[in-house]
């Protein structure tokens, strides 16, 4: 069965909407600056995916293009002075970074309270994938219904989401800065036990085939019907192109009938992504 990620999407999206509306009454700005280095077509649609929901929410949002790759020095310069103007609420990078460029100290020359991807040391912040992860597990153990109670709190429901998932094999596959990573940051975190795997995970198939859930996002198909249990739920978040047409880590036709859950591509977590990072800016906003 799919996911309805769609139909939690739109729900929480009417939260945040209504939340900028009660925020802009009290003369609070609200404004999400992006820097995109380079020109990818890829990266762009992602970019514009973040503007259209901005513009649905009410929300500002200015976008800092920089096509060539700039010196080390002068784009942290530019981001140091971004950060400071007092219209920015928040800011994010969109990765990945061209390899001079890729650091992750790279977000320390955000204002802490601006940085609301979750990146830096003592942030108040989580990832808003790992976020979106989180909203999916609560609505398939705890919290069946596509509702504004979907939205996760790391306070009041990780006592919950822990007891639900704790004797539930988890496994994550992919390490990189967009995926695995900062899912893997959200469940250690939660304290949510899980295993990792990436291309050089020895036999990496026994892991899946003892899955209860499994989250791609390797960019790649990984996931075949043969190698995961009866039940297993799959959660994708790498992305590939196959024949111009946008895939996810594994056919989800091949799947449909094994697994008991799963994402669709396009359409899955990533708008879920998305408003998470909205929902972080509009809590930077009241921190202001």
């Amino acid at each position: 069965m799919i996911i309805p990620c769609k139909q939690i999407a739109e729900e929480l999206e009417k939260v945040l909407k209504k939340e900028v509306s009660i925020l802009k009454k009290k003369k609070k700005t609200i404004k999400l600056v992006i820097f995109l280095v380079g020109s990818s077509p890829e990266q762009l649609s992602f970019v514009k995916i973040k503007q259209r929901i901005a513009q649905r929410i009410g929300v500002k949002f200015e976008f800092i293009n920089i096509k060539t790759t700039p010196p080390f020095e002068k784009f942290v310069r530019l981001i140091k002075e971004t950060s400071h103007d007092p219209s920015t609420t928040g800011i994010i990078i969109q990765q990945p970074l061209p390899a001079q460029l890729s650091t992750d100290s790279i977000y320390d020359f955000i204002e802490i309270k601006k940085e609301i991807e979750g990146h830096r040391r003592k942030t108040e912040f989580f990832s808003p994938l790992g976020l979106a992860v989180l909203t999916l597990f609560k609505y398939l153990y705890v919290h069946p219904k596509a509702d504004k109670k979907l939205f996760v709190d790391m306070k009041t429901d990780i006592g919950s989401l822990k007891k639900a998932l704790k004797h539930k094999k988890i496994v994550i596959i992919g390490r990189g800065i967009t995926g695995g990573r900062p899912i893997g940051k959200t469940l250690t975190d939660a304290k949510i036990n899980f295993v990792s795997t990436n291309s050089q995970t020895i036999k990496p198939e026994e892991y899946y085939r003892e899955a209860d859930v499994i989250l791609t996002a390797a960019g790649k198909k990984v996931i075949t019907p043969d190698i995961i249990k009866q039940g297993a739920i799959l959660i994708n978040v790498g992305v590939r192109k196959e024949k111009g047409l946008l895939r996810g880590d594994y056919d989800e036709k091949e799947v449909k009938d094994v697994a008991s859950f799963y994402t669709a591509t396009p359409g899955g977590i990533g708008p879920l992504d998305v408003l998470y990072l909205y929902k972080n800016l509009i809590d930077a906003a009241k921190m202001k």
